[in-house]
């Protein structure tokens, strides 16, 4: 990866999380006592900062790890603004959005995908959504921060390298149409 590449990505996948954290916090001081007890901050990543990605050859995906450790530094300070203060992260697995949409056309993706998912779908963004309401919910998850909450059907990582026969093999036992989210199986 060239090292502009390297260098934009890191301000997209952490440099921007960061400034919106430090500018949260800012207003977050001298916010009145009521929304500091409810102070929640949710960041989104994805899996690769669990399971790593050899096919993007270091292109930034596995920035994602940082982004865990900054939710663990960050919990620590927020709490000295206000004391209830939360701070946890999302870690997607693969999600049908406009992004994806094209590789999740291609059968060698979504057989990489799946392969080591037990759940054996894509998620779809209602999947993601929910739960970033509940984490920052004070009523549901107050003693919840640090924490990053995995949203990949069970993944255990992801194949390194697809062979076809092992795409054909499995096309006749699971079809699904992942943009519409609809399972037929007739493997369990």
């Amino acid at each position: 990866m060239p090292l502009e590449r390297w260098k934009r990505t890191i301000d997209t996948n952490l440099t921007s999380p960061f400034i919106v954290a430090k500018e949260y916090l800012k207003q977050l001081e001298t916010a009145p006592d009521a929304v500091k007890d409810k102070a929640s901050v949710v960041i989104i990543g994805n899996t690769a900062g669990k399971y790593g990605k050899l096919q993007s050859h270091c292109q930034g995906d596995d920035i994602t790890a940082l982004m865990y450790g900054f939710t663990l530094s960050l919990k620590n300070e927020i709490v000295k603004i206000a004391s209830k203060a939360r701070v946890n992260t999302i870690g997607p697995g693969w999600v049908v959005t406009v992004k994806s949409e094209e590789s999740l056309k291609n059968s060698a993706v979504v057989y990489s995908a799946l392969a080591t998912t037990p759940l054996k779908k894509i998620a779809m963004p209602q999947d993601i959504a929910p739960q970033v309401v509940f984490l920052s919910s004070q009523k549901v998850s107050a003693h919840i921060t640090g924490q990053v909450l995995m949203i990949e059907g069970g993944m255990e990582g992801e194949l390194q390298e697809v062979a076809l026969s092992n795409i054909e093999y499995l096309r006749p036992h699971f079809k699904a149409d992942f943009l519409t989210n609809q399972r037929t199986s007739n493997v369990d």
